[in-house]
């Protein structure tokens, strides 16, 4: 089983408007509410590519009932844990620019984090956990590193899409798949990235310090995909972007669902860029239809063959 995890999820607000006039009366054009978090994005994007997965973490109050509500209405599993306070609202405010107002997120006791522990600890390397989002204030920051030692000792796979500290310390546990973007892979190693050719030796650092396979998106770049005996770089489809919310979960969950079906990693990535490029591209998270529209866009080329090393 696949199992997601979204430690502070919320009830994203989309509001579209022509403009946004700050100290002013401002009118929506239109509206939307949709469950908000990456690794909630992730389950919904599995759910849509035909893989089963359980989504876990924290809910709270009515938007925590909304959120549940609608994932069960599209027959994706759930074992949250409940706290005292309610779900986050996210306001996403879509203009001529793209404005989000995040919130703070309720309050987790040492008592609801034993619980999340306790059913984590339950994994067994028939599993698969995906780590995805950032870390509500009230948890420690080492919070990542203790649920995947969980995984690690069960023999569990694991996942992680975060940022800075967060996706160091989980390095020397082994994790399936971590995804940087260009920005957050070049604050590790405190250098600019601005193509994916720079991006492939810090990328390679990651895998020598413990990641089996790294992404590396860098928007309308391209992105990068590198293992032990791999290096591939991708370009992206061509599209208008209507919104960058969940781009780089359904990358995650593309690369993972084709990944689970056919064991290869190069038609996993050429999938995984599909997913994030359709997604950009809609209203929302992505369509199946959507990412196979887009597939024959995405062009790879092998760098290991580009430098004259042998590909295995």
């Amino acid at each position: 089983m696949i199992y997601t995890l979204t430690l502070n999820p919320s009830l994203d607000y989309i509001v579209q408007m022509d403009q946004v006039h700050l100290g002013e009366l401002n009118r929506t054009s239109s509206e939307a509410k949709y469950p908000g978090g990456k690794g909630i994005n992730v389950s919904q994007v599995l759910n849509t590519l035909g893989l089963q997965s359980e989504a876990l973490g924290f809910l709270g109050g009515f938007t925590g009932k909304y959120i549940e509500d609608y994932l069960l209405s599209k027959q994706i599993k759930t074992n949250f844990v409940y706290v005292e306070e309610d779900t986050r609202i996210n306001v996403k405010l879509r203009a001529n620019e793209e404005t989000e107002i995040n919130a703070k997120g309720p309050a987790i006791t040492e008592a609801n984090l034993q619980e999340l522990e306790r059913r984590i600890s339950n994994l067994t390397s028939e599993d698969m956990l995906i780590l995805a989002g950032s870390i509500p204030s009230s948890l420690p920051s080492t919070i990542y590193e203790k649920l995947v030692k969980l995984c690690h000792h069960n023999g569990a796979a694991f996942v992680v899409d975060a940022e800075g500290d967060l996706l160091k310390k989980v390095l020397p546990y082994q994790p399936f798949l971590i995804k940087p973007n260009h920005h957050e892979l070049g604050d590790l190693f405190n250098v600019t990235i601005s193509s994916c050719e720079d991006a492939i030796p810090y990328g390679r650092e990651l895998v020598k310090q413990g990641a089996q396979h790294v992404i590396v998106s860098l928007a309308r770049e391209g992105a990068v995909f590198i293992s032990k005996d791999v290096c591939y770089i991708a370009t992206v489809p061509k599209g208008e972007v209507k919104g960058s919310v969940g781009a780089g979960d359904s990358m995650v969950a593309g690369f993972v669902a084709t990944y689970l079906k056919t064991r290869a990693v190069k038609g996993a990535f050429q999938y995984s860029v599909a997913a994030g490029s359709a997604t950009a591209f809609s209203n929302g998270l992505c369509s199946k239809e959507k990412v196979e529209s887009l597939l024959p866009q995405v062009k790879l080329t092998n760098q290991m063959e580009e430098n004259g090393h042998e590909n295995n």
